[in-house]
């Protein structure tokens, strides 16, 4: 099987058609990138029909930007992307903060496809809401 074959072709994501009018599709390295990013789009419980699809990272939305929720969005990723996305391993998630927007975490995943010898790295911005200034 080519390494091709097994990353196959989607929907691309967004959604959107071709101009002959068919769906356009998504192939190679670009459909798992935006796999990826639909698994870290996506909330559990979102989906009604695949409600444990999706990354926890949306439950730390409103938790302080500190080291300890930089590790717990590190974990959430990790943990969503070893089990909705078999065609990648995960070398490393690092999680820093925005120096130009303290309402944004970037979420850098380092990451290769199986079978290949080709590293990636793909950067997701998840954006927290920053706390009023009359709670600090």
């Amino acid at each position: 099987m080519t390494s091709q074959a097994f990353i196959g072709a989607g929907w691309a994501f967004p959604m959107h058609t071709k101009a002959s009018g068919g769906i356009s599709l998504a192939t190679g390295e670009r459909e798992i990138e935006e796999a990826i990013r639909l698994i870290l789009s996506t909330a559990p419980g979102e989906r009604p029909m695949r409600p444990e699809f999706g990354c926890g990272v949306h439950d730390l939305a409103f938790d302080p930007m500190n080291p300890t929720t930089a590790g717990r969005v590190r974990f959430e990723v990790m943990t969503a992307l070893d089990r909705w996305e078999p065609r990648i391993e995960v070398l490393d998630v690092v999680v820093t903060a925005d120096e130009e927007d303290t309402a944004t975490l970037l979420i850098e995943i380092q990451y290769e496809i199986r079978g290949t010898n080709n590293p990636r790295n793909l950067v997701f911005p998840y954006y927290v809401i920053p706390p009023n200034e009359s709670d600090l």
